[in-house]
């Protein structure tokens, strides 16, 4: 009985280690992770480096030259090395999104950029036809999507969610005038940063113990749909959970006297340093010369002295 016992404690225990490495994937993604390096990037201003985000993100969705996108990319991996971290953790989000990442440029590569009339055929046969404009603008897909994750990566990377909260209000606060409910959007958006860590540690418990119930979750596999199916009786705990949070919390804002933000004062207050100048004129002067290059259509002129040199 003694010698059962054990080989079954043995079993269940290699079943637990090995589950609770899978059930561990929320930890793998980096975006939304604060690496505290102390680098001239974290000392910025908030409020800078969320308008820095705010253009970087438009001008990555506004252009349609790969140069631009280019000199983006550069710029953010550039932002990554002053900030003092890894690539390999900016990285490690396009891991996860390569397959979604590639059936879209799969995508823009055979249907889209068919619509274009002036486009040179590359390749034909029967139905299928891919022309130069369809293989840039998949190429141009890729490349947008790494300069955004990029971006997002080294602004998670060097700004606490204290600092995000207070970098949105300290921007928002000139809208109260007009009666926007800044100070409210704020402590939302707050909220919210707060309990999605706790969100995810109840998911991970809840999987933990299903799995030692005999719930199979289809890890190791590669039938996402299956895994999606086997994930939905999730939601109903997960969704008690987080209303039974936002009571809590209710009762603790309500027991605290809690009325709005008007009338409100501050104990965070933000003042602009010359290196926050600088840092602000740098950064929308990368932004902008990406931008000039796109107005100017260099693609062509930089392809055909590539052609040359390798002729």
């Amino acid at each position: 009985m003694r010698s059962v016992t054990w080989r079954l404690r043995r079993r269940l225990g290699g079943c637990c280690v090995a589950e609770r490495s899978e059930f561990e994937f929320f930890a793998k993604l980096s975006i939304g992770q604060y690496i505290p390096t102390g680098s001239v990037v974290h000392r910025l201003d908030p409020r800078v480096k969320l308008i820095l985000g705010l253009f970087l993100v438009i001008a990555a969705i506004m252009i349609s030259s790969i140069v631009s996108a280019l000199i983006l990319t550069v710029a953010v991996i550039l932002g990554l090395r002053l900030a003092r971290v890894q690539l390999r953790l900016a990285f490690a989000p396009l891991k996860i999104m390569i397959i979604f990442l590639f059936i879209l440029a799969l995508i823009q590569l055979l249907t889209i950029p068919q619509l274009k009339t002036d486009a040179t055929v590359v390749f034909q046969r029967g139905v299928l036809k891919i022309t130069d404009r369809s293989i840039v603008s998949a190429i141009l897909l890729m490349v947008r999507f790494v300069v955004i994750v990029l971006g997002l990566s080294l602004f998670s990377f060097s700004t606490s969610s204290s600092e995000v909260i207070h970098g949105i209000e300290h921007l928002l606060r000139p809208l109260q005038r007009i009666g926007f409910p800044a100070h409210e959007l704020t402590l939302a958006a707050h909220i919210s940063l707060h309990f999605f860590p706790i969100l995810v540690g109840e998911a991970e418990q809840l999987m933990m113990a299903q799995a030692a119930r005999g719930a199979d979750f289809g890890y190791r596999k590669w039938n996402f749909l299956r895994k999606l199916r086997k994930m939905l009786p999730l939601l109903v705990p997960l969704f008690i959970v987080s209303l039974k949070h936002a009571q809590n919390m209710t009762r603790a804002m309500e027991s605290r006297c809690y009325s709005g933000g008007a009338g409100r004062t501050h104990y965070v207050r933000l003042h602009a340093q010359p290196a926050d100048y600088l840092g602000l004129f740098l950064g929308c002067g990368v932004i902008s010369s990406a931008m000039v290059v796109n107005l100017l259509h260099v693609d062509g002129t930089v392809w055909g002295l590539l052609r040359e040199l390798v002729m």
